[in-house]
């Protein structure tokens, strides 16, 4: 925080001052990766405030604030996430009796929420799984990981969190103990199918020895050997995978393989509570976006027209 607020002091107003940035920072009661957004919201809105000489800032400020964003080409979720941050800095002002609250309710971007990014069909992850090389120790442990994140519904940040010794028994199933999204302890399961466990444990053979503390998927860079995956070189290793089987798309990334485990398991029987289940998904109405999409697949009325004409 002191780093930006020396590199960004030209930008500070009369309103937003080092001083109280400092203070809401650490007012903020939040994981470090929130404090981090907040923070770089706040340099880009203090940014807008000097642009445009602004200070003594106002509701309408915050207003065109958030269409100039929308304006610069800023993505929906950004937008929001971003007018959620200046919200978050007057609601403190105002409470603490700084400055009053201009930012109620003001509304950050509609966000469509139908999924972003695609599912894979059936015959398609058929087709990357079969096309990476299990007999290297690369080629076994991206193979790993893409079946157990398909199977599971897993995202990256759960692969990359992952331990040897988070993989044991329970009952008569093998499972993975996960640190989910947004939790601090690893309360979470999810099964292992058999073909997924043989997966895992012949890449761990061929890794060799190691303690169960031991990330469960290491990293193989020169930078990070032996620690656990970055996020970003599981989501790098997804998608070369995805092109080297033809699957070239923006639509098409890491979280495309959790898409294509709820898709999968709703074509083939699973029932919405169970993908909600599986998705770990809090609200049934995030699930409930899977089935919609499927419902409307099934939807045949295109063909009875097509049918009637022609």
């Amino acid at each position: 925080m002191n780093q930006l607020i020396k590199s960004e002091q030209r930008y500070l107003t009369n309103t937003v001052t080092p001083d109280l940035m400092r203070r809401f920072v650490g007012f903020i009661d939040a994981r470090p990766k929130t404090i981090e957004t907040y923070t770089r919201a706040l340099k880009q809105f203090v940014r807008f405030l000097a642009e445009n000489d602004i200070e003594t800032p106002k509701r309408e400020d915050i207003i065109n604030y958030r269409e100039q964003l929308k304006a610069t080409g800023h993505k929906p979720g950004t937008v929001s996430l971003y007018i959620i941050s200046v919200r978050q800095f007057f609601k403190w002002t105002g409470s603490e009796g700084i400055y009053p609250d201009v930012g109620i309710n003001i509304k950050g971007s509609k966000i469509d929420k139908t999924h972003k990014k695609d599912p894979l069909t059936s015959n398609q992850i058929k087709s990357v799984l079969q096309g990476i090389d299990r007999e290297t120790l690369r080629g076994a442990r991206d193979y790993a990981i893409l079946a157990t994140m398909t199977t599971g519904g897993l995202r990256d940040i759960e692969i990359s969190r992952a331990a040897v010794d988070d993989m044991r028994a329970l009952g008569d199933s093998t499972v993975l103990y996960i640190q989910g999204k947004g939790h601090d302890e690893r309360s979470d399961y999810v099964k292992i199918p058999e073909p997924t466990e043989k997966a895992i444990r012949r890449y761990l053979m061929i890794r060799g020895p190691v303690d169960g503390t031991a990330p469960l998927f290491e990293s193989l860079s020169h930078n990070n050997q032996g620690q656990h995956m970055t996020t970003r070189s599981i989501s790098r290793i997804v998608k070369d995978r995805f092109i080297a089987a033809g699957l070239n798309s923006d639509r098409l990334t890491a979280h495309s393989l959790r898409h294509t485990a709820a898709t999968l398991n709703l074509l083939n029987g699973g029932t919405l509570d169970e993908t909600q289940q599986l998705l770990r998904h809090t609200n049934i109405n995030t699930t409930l976006i899977y089935s919609h999409h499927l419902d409307r697949l099934k939807n045949q009325s295109e063909s009875r027209i097509a049918t009637a004409i022609f």
